[in-house]
């Protein structure tokens, strides 16, 4: 049953034997299909969303037990985003552990590769999940069945259009055009239609839309729930929107979507550079837009998984990463301890605890505030608005150079000077990129930059890497392509 896994994932009916096979850890409270074809309840309504955001955990195993070279111990996000670009390393010591994910770092890998299909069928739960969620919560007689208030089923939906959003983003960029599909698969035949490619440009359509979709349909509010922070809000959908528009290089939608999310007043950076990622200051900083609530003994477990292989010795920086920094940086210490072998910024501390805790608290951070303003900086570049641009690398700047470093101390004068005026641009986007490798280290940005900017074969080949014109996108995994009977097409060069 294994070349099944493709179907298996697009199936919303959870007693299929065969699939169970392949996914076999079940989301407590998971909506089946069977369930929205029937009488649905509050609390269907409920779990189908929140199952949802399963997905972007870093709890280990959540769709297999200990499945390291299907790629499904964990997100791949730190595997195919940091360790296959020039800032991180497998391990702090090298070793023949999880040689996949060497692969992934030398680029010698194929479409057999755990890392692509690990991404791929976490994506693709998470959206067939959400196709359950989206066809429950537009049934047109749902407020009827359920007694779900109208707000209650807005909010809902909005997180459910956002979530579906976050994971086709995830899939398009990672691997180019993709199956689109949009809702609930009940037989076999389904399935198999479906495992067909859409365009990208047809892909970034539909996310943008769905976007729009949550912005409407989310409070305008910082938190959409005050008693569950966790949850995506109008923030979060106004976010992603200008990040499709990066994406796509729609400069005037970036700097407009970006000037909305600035206009709620929800967000700053925050004084300190570590505030966003200190476990301590959770949901009581200024900067984090959007994150994964990790918490510690729950049932189902809840916990901050990846912190675990941290204890294993995974995940260390490279030098060329290290040597990226300025003299002085408070950010280069906040990100990684090399001493103690220690990456603060994963860990959500500064002292080593988490470290090797497989139920750890501290939250994984997928937008934060900073990053925002230096989408917006690079859209001004683009569009010749050179002061204004230069403007938001130097506010990045500043405020690491005003934080207090890791140790305590206060950055001696000259530290991160500003940025002078400039009206070359290729100046400036020198910078930007500068300024975004140092700032976002180890926030799985780094690979997907080089790749939108076109600068991923140069800068790979030139650190030694076997970078060639077909790792501008990972592979179709092949069980995928084999289980569609070739309906599914790999993508060129695999």
């Amino acid at each position: 049953m294994k070349k099944l896994s493709f179907i298996c994932l697009m199936f919303a009916l959870a007693a299929l034997a065969g699939c169970k096979k392949q996914l076999t850890t079940e989301a407590v409270g998971l909506t089946t299909l069977e369930q929205v074809n029937s009488t649905p309840t509050l609390g269907t309504l409920e779990n189908s969303v929140n199952s949802s955001y399963q997905l972007l955990s870093n709890r280990l195993n959540i769709l297999a037990q200990w499945d390291w070279a299907g790629g499904l111990v964990f997100q791949n996000d730190l595997v195919m985003q940091d360790i296959a670009s020039d800032d991180m390393e497998k391990k702090w010591n090298p070793d023949g552990d999880q040689p996949w994910m060497d692969d992934i770092n030398n680029f010698t890998f194929t479409s057999t590769n755990g890392g692509p299909n690990g991404l791929w069928k976490y994506d693709y739960e998470g959206i067939k999940r959400l196709n359950i969620a989206i066809e429950l919560l537009t049934k047109p007689d749902i407020e009827a069945i359920t007694g779900i208030t109208a707000a209650r089923k807005n909010q809902l939906l909005g997180e459910a259009y956002f979530l579906r959003s976050y994971y086709y983003f995830s899939l398009v960029t990672n691997f180019g055009d993709v199956p689109l599909i949009l809702k609930p698969v009940s037989t076999y035949q389904e399935a198999f239609e479906v495992a067909v490619k859409a365009d990208k440009s047809i892909v970034w359509d539909k996310i943008k839309s769905d976007l729009v979709l949550a912005k409407g349909l989310l409070p305008n509010a910082k938190y959409s729930s005050t008693t569950e922070k966790w949850r995506a809000n109008k923030g979060s959908a106004i976010a992603l929107l200008a990040k499709a528009a990066l994406y796509t290089e729609k400069w005037a939608d970036v700097i407009t979507n970006v000037n909305e999310l600035q206009a709620l007043g929800f967000y700053n950076l925050n004084a300190n550079y570590f505030d966003s990622f200190d476990q301590t200051k959770e949901f009581a900083e200024n900067e984090v837009i959007f994150c994964y609530d990790h918490q510690s003994n729950q049932n189902p477990l809840k916990g901050n998984g990846i912190c675990a292989p941290l204890g294993w010795g995974f995940f260390a920086p490279s030098t060329d990463f290290l040597n990226a920094f300025e003299a002085n940086d408070p950010r280069k210490l906040y990100t990684v301890d090399v001493p103690n072998q220690n990456v603060n910024k994963l860990l959500g501390s500064l002292n080593g605890s988490n470290k090797g805790n497989d139920d750890a608290a501290n939250n994984k951070i997928y937008i934060r505030y900073a990053d925002v303003l230096l989408w917006k900086a690079e859209a001004l570049n683009e569009s010749g608005q050179f002061p204004e641009a230069i403007a938001i690398i130097n506010q990045i700047r500043a405020r690491a150079r005003k934080s207090v470093s890791a140790t305590g101390t206060v950055p001696s004068a000259g530290t991160l000077p500003d940025r002078a005026a400039s009206t070359d641009k290729a100046t400036i986007k020198a910078w930007l990129i500068s300024e975004r490798r140092v700032e976002l280290g180890f926030e799985s940005q780094r690979m997907q930059d080089l790749k939108r900017w076109k600068l991923a074969k140069s800068v790979m080949t030139s650190k030694g890497k076997n970078f060639q014109d077909k790792h501008y996108l990972y592979p179709i995994p092949q069980g995928e392509v084999d289980a569609s009977a070739g309906t599914l097409k790999q993508n060129p060069g695999y």
